[in-house]
């Protein structure tokens, strides 16, 4: 096997692999419908940033779940993305999907608690990023 068959083959394996986690975003934004929409999560923007440094620096939380958090910050200002972020609309779809599955993870692992001691917004956009989770809030 010469050189030019083992980039071709290196190649071909990244492309499927981009493939596939592709095919898996897709799947799962079509599979959860009642997340919040793209324009909801824009507007939370903002908050969810500040929420999302303020649980990574907050040090009663176990540092499995700060790790995740600080991943989820390289990924996010990283350059390199699944989807590139010059396509429109589709190039940060990719981003809220990962943050809406890093902040899923986050509260399953540590409870509705640090969610709401963190988060710097409104009632309503608590209640939108516990959907944007799919999380359910916590009974009463």
């Amino acid at each position: 096997m010469n050189v030019w068959d083992t980039l071709i083959a290196v190649v071909g394996g990244v492309v499927l692999v981009y493939a596939a986690l592709l095919v898996l975003l897709a799947l799962y934004a079509r599979r959860r419908p009642e997340t919040a929409g793209f324009k909801e999560s824009l507007r939370l923007l903002p908050d969810l940033l500040i929420l999302l440094r303020r649980l990574a620096a907050d040090r009663t939380l176990p540092r499995g779940i700060r790790v995740r958090l600080l991943l989820l910050f390289v990924y996010l200002v990283s350059p390199i993305d699944l989807v590139p972020d010059f396509l429109p609309v589709i190039g940060y779809a990719d981003d809220a999907i990962i943050v809406a599955l890093v902040l899923r993870s986050v509260v399953r692992r540590a409870g509705h608690a640090p969610l709401e001691r963190h988060w710097p917004g409104t009632p309503v956009g608590l209640a939108l990023v516990r959907r944007l989770a799919g999380t359910a809030p916590p009974q009463s």
